[in-house]
């Protein structure tokens, strides 16, 4: 059987060597998705919206990584101060690949700001800067942390969820990394939050309607040589991937 492919849009930069503008994605992604048996694939944020279909069509799952802030005008605000500058392309190649995903069942997780683009996709809306907005004693950014892997917070999920039901019972309240200042505001239509930190900041969502979509807004991708939980997490999503793959066979 063929390794289900797996497309992971990218994010546009600079290279701070050269000067030149390049397409990019964290190297972790591809290499959970590697590990979990899948072919990933780099989709960069010039592609033509038109082409969203089709790109979708010869894909059999959306990963949908981490990044810079999605632009408050997609949800109806004007930037806080604190916003990082959009990706307007990012954004607008994003949003049409989880439609045309949704519509054609193909699987999809998204971690941390991909979490966010799917609920706002939805037709949710955001927490701008959650210090600001939701403080709490959580620091969620954990701006000055250097180690991606350091367990910041802890989280309660879902009894009876898909996400419960791929950690296993033993981890229904888990510790989590964290690297974001945003957050779900208003649920998206459809979705369902499945895990909460300990502040109440959303920490995963799933929509039941579809056979696998799945958001956390942790980072499973930089956990998954040191905890089984997240290798579990990407194990759950390529198989969901292979599963689409058969069905379009």
């Amino acid at each position: 059987m063929q390794k289900p492919i797996i497309g992971i849009p990218c994010f546009a930069m600079v290279r701070a060597d050269t000067g030149r503008p390049i397409f990019a994605s964290n190297r972790a992604y591809a290499q959970a998705v590697a590990l979990a048996g899948g072919i990933p694939v780099l989709i960069p944020s010039l592609a033509d919206l038109s082409d969203a279909s089709a790109i979708a069509g010869w894909l059999d799952g959306l990963l949908l990584a981490g990044g810079s802030d999605l632009d408050p005008s997609q949800y109806g605000e004007v930037p806080a101060p604190e916003a990082s500058v959009p990706e307007p392309e990012r954004d607008h190649l994003e949003l049409a690949l989880i439609h045309m995903a949704l519509d054609q069942d193909l699987p999809i997780f998204g971690v941390c700001r991909g979490l966010q683009v799917l609920n706002v996709a939805c037709g949710g809306s955001l927490y701008q800067h959650v210090p600001a907005e939701r403080p709490s004693d959580i620091d969620h950014a954990q701006a000055g942390q250097p180690k991606r892997t350091h367990i910041a917070h802890r989280i309660s999920v879902l009894p009876g969820s898909r996400l419960a039901g791929i950690l296993g019972d033993e981890l229904t309240v888990t510790g989590v990394n964290s690297f974001h200042h945003q957050a779900i505001k208003r649920l998206g239509e459809g979705l369902t939050a499945t895990a909460v930190a300990e502040d109440g900041i959303i920490e995963a969502v799933e929509l039941a309607a579809s056979p696998f979509v799945l958001a956390v807004q942790y980072h499973p991708e930089e956990l998954v040589v040191s905890d089984s939980g997240s290798r579990r997490l990407f194990s759950a999503f390529v198989q969901a991937c292979g599963g689409h793959e058969d069905a379009q066979a």
